[in-house]
């Protein structure tokens, strides 16, 4: 026989607490952490119905001492420094170590010191690869990962435990590209470019859901540099952090000079929040389309470059949600959430 909570006893406000858990959306995050990855955690960490597990770290805009270190920054400001943090890997499978220091400055966040930082004696014992997979197992089929750093973590848990992919409620990527049309090499994504063997192992073996917010894809979303202003002049103690760490990246960004940028000086473009953004609300994404990808690992100006098989040579089952247009006013609404 069922009973109730009232035949339990357990109190109406231990109940309802019971049931806000369960209802909770779980989330694990690997990143690099740079300025828009920052932006991406802000964003999760200011919806009540989030519940963030863990925090992974790799290699990728910044070194990995420097991602850990901006890691605990965000959440101090945040006033979240109960999130375990974790290390994870520090270089690619196999390729050369490349960063983004031209565009997140050589930190990560923007060259913006703080005296007061956390310390790393913050971070957890366990390693990054060994906490995802046991967050993962001890809440299976419930949590959603998401990956805004090149996909190294995630290739080696899948590495260490085949079933890992399994276990996950879905997948959710800011990486690749679409219409080959790269930021770092000529026709590859930062984050596909910095780890392609990773960006292919993960692409091929995970079979969950798995939702990818492309390159090309962010810079057709993006917002005016007016909200960012908007954005930025909340009142806040989080909102004078992001304007100091994010100062560098819209000096690039809005200059007409930036070769790197796709976009430059049209838009303010948080690439890692959509991601984010998607994991949280299901209908914040309008358009997308399914098919089958890989990863180029060869070719002499390819390599890193997501490949698309709109007509199913690779004979793959499973195909990724490749996201098209997003709602840019929810997106604004969880910006400025963000800061408040």
């Amino acid at each position: 026989m069922i009973q109730t909570a009232a035949q339990l006893k357990i109190p109406v406000c231990q109940t309802a607490d019971l049931l806000g858990d369960k209802m909770k959306r779980k989330l694990v995050i690997d990143v690099d952490t740079g300025v828009d990855d920052a932006q991406a955690i802000m964003v999760a960490l200011a919806i009540p119905s989030v519940e963030i597990l863990g925090i992974t770290c790799c290699h990728g805009n910044t070194p990995l001492k420097n991602v850990c270190k901006n890691t605990l920054r965000v959440l101090k400001v945040c006033k979240r420094l109960d999130i375990p943090v974790y290390r994870g890997c520090s270089e690619p499978l196999l390729g050369r170590k490349i960063n983004a220091g031209y565009y997140h400055g050589k930190d990560g966040l923007g060259d913006a010191p703080d005296p007061d930082a956390p310390g790393l004696e913050l971070m957890q014992k366990e390693g990054a690869v060994e906490a995802m997979i046991r967050m993962v197992k001890e809440n299976p089929g419930e949590v959603s990962l998401v990956a805004t750093a090149p996909l190294t973590n995630l290739a080696v848990a899948v590495k260490l435990d085949p079933s890992f992919p399994e276990k996950l409620k879905g997948l959710y990527i800011m990486g690749g590209n679409t219409d080959s049309r790269g930021n770092t090499t000529v026709c590859g994504e930062f984050n596909f470019v910095a780890d392609p063997e990773a960006a292919y192992i993960v692409l091929n073996r995970y079979s969950c859901p798995t939702y990818i917010a492309p390159w090309e894809f962010s810079c057709r979303n993006i917002l005016p540099w007016s909200f960012c202003d908007t954005w930025l002049a909340q009142k806040t103690d989080k909102a004078a952090f992001m304007e100091r760490i994010s100062r560098h990246t819209r000096k690039v960004g809005q200059s007409k000079d930036n070769e790197k940028e796709l976009v430059a000086g049209e838009g303010f473009n948080s690439c890692d929040t959509y991601a984010m953004a998607a994991a949280i609300d299901d209908t914040f994404v309008t358009d997308s389309e399914q098919v089958a990808v890989t990863v180029e690992l060869e070719g002499t100006y390819t390599r890193g470059m997501m490949v698309l098989d709109h007509v199913e040579l690779l004979k793959k089952q499973h195909k990724a949600i490749i996201m098209k247009t997003v709602d840019l006013e929810k997106f604004k609404k969880m910006l400025m959430d963000s800061l408040k």
